[in-house]
């Protein structure tokens, strides 16, 4: 599903209610089995899915990314 979602919707940019409620489910329940953060490791779920959306905090790789891009050039 994750996948689907993904490939199907995101890269479109079509972001459906069904989808995004899909994705709060999947979290809930990664939560449920004790995960303490999510990592969002695709650059298109933060267009479906925000912090409030999840109960424990949500890491974007994308900006950590972009962060660290940041840091690395401006410690040169």
């Amino acid at each position: 599903m994750i996948h689907r979602i993904i490939y199907a919707e995101l890269v479109s940019r079509t972001v459906l209610p069904a989808s995004r409620e899909a994705y709060r489910t999947i979290m809930a329940r990664l939560v449920a089995d004790g995960a303490e953060v999510i990592i969002l490791g695709c650059t298109e779920i933060m267009l479906l899915v925000q912090a409030a959306d999840s109960p424990v905090p949500l890491f974007d790789t994308t900006a950590l990314h972009a962060e660290s891009a940041i840091e690395s050039a401006l410690a040169v």
